[in-house]
Parts: structure tokens; C-alpha cells; sequence
């Protein structure tokens, strides 16, 4: 039986003519050696944002289906282009919708989530031969309409049909190496990571690190997919691999440190001192859909206390409107809001083990005049809201400070 592969290009792999046909030589290349290859592709260069942009032209806050369909539209150009490319080489070629290659969502527009997959399609033309191209991000709700994953859904739709289709690996292709110990824009003496474990892979991706999307990633530990980040066009890059397990002789104590300014900071003052009223603020949040990050609460001023939390900065609208509904019905205070913040994490699960980290991180910080405004911790990850005027020397001086820059020779 012939391996199956998965590719997924990302929307700088095929931002240009040139870049497309570079990419379909790339999966042409797997197809001559007899594999199957399905590719999941983005929408072209910054094409999505584009699309954004014009609907807010048109209203500020566009009705969320008619946003997914227009939205989705980028993707449908990607895939017919890599289509094209692929045909004109003599390679035959099919593209197909998120809905067309059988991905079911719910029915939460702009985040949907992938419920199902039914890959009969995707069987049929693999067995005539072609090479199957996927609109990456999209899928079919229950009411039957298209609907979008969130930001980074493509890297979704190919770790989940990885795992649909019980292919031997999942290899998504960007324009960077890999996976480095920070982002190497921010931080030039970052390095390229070898091997990173699911778990690692997930504190980062949550804590801002944008190579790739976190939801894929607990997909991929669910499924045991493994996943190979490389760069598009360098043919001798190593990559990153992420996978179940790291085994070392002694784990690195932090592995990664990250850097999110998609962050804002929201506060509801005077918040009624009594059981439940957490819940109702934060069920009201989830109604709205509205992903909440860290959250903190100050101790009780007489009978009311503080809750502060963040979220991403496309939430910022749905959460205000939230707390508004929140302010009138529990008769609160003011609710304020934050938008210079950043999120700075350092990650690695030789936390597990080792103690010290947070003293480490937070002296680090100080040492350095960068205040802490809030703190949350899992067992291999510590995050610290920062000023955002901060937020790259916060990276630069973490980096460091945990020795993950580059080897001497």
C-alpha cells in the first residue's frame, strides 16, 4: 500500500506565482516517488487579513457567516492555484473545499470546531491518482454553511486530516526553519530546535509563539500525529520535529520562551463579594464565545472585589459587551481595559524537576525594570503580563537568562 502523506503550505509559501509553483514542485516531488499526498493550503500571502479589512470597510462589526464566507474565499484561491500549477506540470490534480473534502464543524462562526471528518472524497480521487488539495481553515456546519477554525485553522484542517487519514507524518511548511527557543526576528541568537515534545509545543504555541496553532497540537497528541515544521523552500532545512515524547539524559530546564502581544487586559471593579458571581461574569464570557486567558482576583474591599483577566485581542468587542450585560444584571462597577499589555512565557518540561524557575524568571524581570502586572502557571509553563513597551527586551533578557542562545563553536 502506498504511503500517505499531508502537507500544508501556509499563506507566505504561496504568497506570489512563483512561490506556488515552487510549492507544487515540492509535492510533485513526493507523488514521483509513489506516495499518496494530500496538501492543505491558506489563503494566499496576507489575503485573509485583506478580506477582514474590507468587510470592516463596509461595517465595523460584520455579521460573523457572512464573514465566514467571505473569509473562506481566500483559501479557494490557494488551492486552484496549486491545482493549476500541478496540472501544468503534467501531475494530475484536484482541489476541494473544507465542506467538499468532508470536514464537519459546529456551529460557532470564526472558531469553529472541527466535530468530524468523512474522507471518502479524498479516497476516491487518491486512488485516480491525483494529488488532493484542501482548503485549509474551513468546514460545514450543522445548518449546512460554511464556517472558519480560527486564526491558524489551517494548520488544523492538516494535523486532523493527518490523523483521518492515518498518514505516516504531517509536514507543515512556513517560512522559517522550524521551531526555535524564541522568535528568531525578536531574538537573532534564538536556535532551532531539534525535537520538541506535544506537551512543550502547546504551552508555546498558547503562549504566543505563532508557528503553530495550538488546537492542531492537542489534535496531533490525541491522534499520536507526528508533525514536522520545516521551511518551505530549503530542501536541506532539518526542521522541527513535535512529537510524544523527548528522551534525553537530562531534560533542558526551559526550552522555549515566548512572546504574545495579542493580549488585552480587562477589569470589572467592584464585583459583588458573594458565591457565584465569579461564575456568572465567566459564563457569560463563554456565552459569548470570548476564549479567557489569566485571570485574577484581588482580595475583598469590604462586600466587592476585582476580577481582572485577559484575552485575545479579537475577543476585546464580544468581551466588553459581555461585561456589559455582566455590569447591569450584578450592578458592578466600572469595567476597564487594557490594551498595552503583552504576555511574556518561558516553557519547558524540565520545570517538572527542577525548582528555582520562577524565581529565575521574576528576578530576571526586575533586574531589568520590567514590572510584573500578572501571573499564571501550569506544571511546565510560568506567564507574567507585561507593559508591551517591554515586551521584546522582557524576551531578549529571559533568552539569556535560561542559556537557550546559540552554541559557541
Amino acid at each position: 500500500m502506498s504511503e500517505l502523506i499531508v502537507m500544508k503550505f501556509g499563506g507566505t509559501s504561496v504568497a506570489d506565482p512563483e512561490k506556488i509553483q515552487r510549492a507544487a514542485e515540492r509535492a510533485i516531488t513526493h507523488r514521483k516517488k509513489g506516495k499518496k499526498v494530500v496538501v492543505v493550503v491558506s489563503a494566499p500571502g496576507e489575503m485573509t487579513d485583506e478580506l477582514i479589512a474590507l468587510a470592516r470597510r463596509v461595517a465595523p462589526s460584520p455579521d460573523p457567516r457572512e464573514l465566514d464566507m467571505l473569509m473562506a474565499t481566500g483559501e479557494q484561491v490557494g488551492i486552484s492555484l496549486f491545482a493549476i500549477a500541478c496540472e501544468a506540470r503534467g501531475v494530475p490534480a484536484t482541489s476541494l473545499t473544507g465542506p467538499q473534502a468532508g470536514i464537519f464543524a459546529d456551529a460557532k462562526h470564526t472558531k469553529a470546531k472541527i466535530t468530524q471528518i468523512r474522507p471518502g472524497k479524498i479516497h476516491q480521487e487518491l486512488k485516480r491518482g491525483n494529488i488532493v488539495i484542501v482548503a485549509g481553515f474551513q468546514g460545514l456546519n450543522p445548518r449546512r454553511d460554511i464556517t472558519t477554525l480560527g486564526r491558524g485553522g489551517s494548520d488544523l484542517t492538516a494535523v486532523a486530516l493527518a490523523a483521518a487519514l492515518e498518514a505516516r507524518q504531517c509536514e507543515i511548511y512556513t517560512d522559517v526553519h522550524g521551531v526555535y527557543t524564541a522568535d528568531p526576528r525578536l531574538v537573532p541568537d534564538a536556535r532551532l530546535i531539534a525535537r520538541i515534545s506535544y506537551d512543550e509545543m502547546l504551552e508555546l504555541a498558547g503562549a504566543g509563539a505563532q508557528v503553530m496553532q495550538s488546537r492542531s497540537i492537542e489534535v496531533a497528541k490525541k491522534y499520536g500525529v507526528r508533525i514536522q515544521v520545516a521551511h518551505a523552500f530549503d530542501k536541506h532545512s532539518p526542521g522541527t520535529w513535535i512529537i510524544e515524547e523527548v528522551p534525553s539524559m537530562e531534560e533542558a530546564v526551559v526550552t522555549g520562551v515566548a512572546l504574545d502581544r495579542n493580549q488585552i487586559k480587562v477589569t470589572i471593579r467592584d464585583v459583588p463579594d458573594k458565591p457565584g458571581m465569579a461564575a456568572d461574569v465567566f459564563d457569560m464570557l463563554g456565552k459569548a464565545n470570548v476564549n479567557v486567558d489569566m485571570i485574577i482576583q484581588s482580595a475583598a474591599r469590604g462586600q466587592s472585589n476585582d476580577i481582572s483577566f485577559t484575552v485575545p485581542k479579537d475577543d476585546h468587542e464580544s468581551a466588553i459587551k459581555a461585561l456589559e450585560t455582566v455590569q447591569r444584571r450584578l450592578k458592578t462597577g466600572s469595567i476597564e481595559h487594557n490594551v498595552n499589555v503583552a504576555k511574556v512565557s518561558v516553557v519547558g518540561v524540565g520545570m517538572r524537576s527542577h525548582s528555582g524557575v520562577a524565581g529565575k524568571m521574576f528576578r530576571t524581570l526586575a533586574d531589568n525594570s520590567v514590572n510584573i502586572q500578572m501571573i499564571a502557571t501550569s506544571e511546565i509553563k510560568i506567564s507574567c503580563i507585561i507593559e508591551n513597551a517591554d515586551g521584546e527586551k522582557a524576551l531578549r533578557v529571559l533568552h539569556k537568562a535560561f542559556g537557550l542562545e546559540k552554541r559557541r563553536p
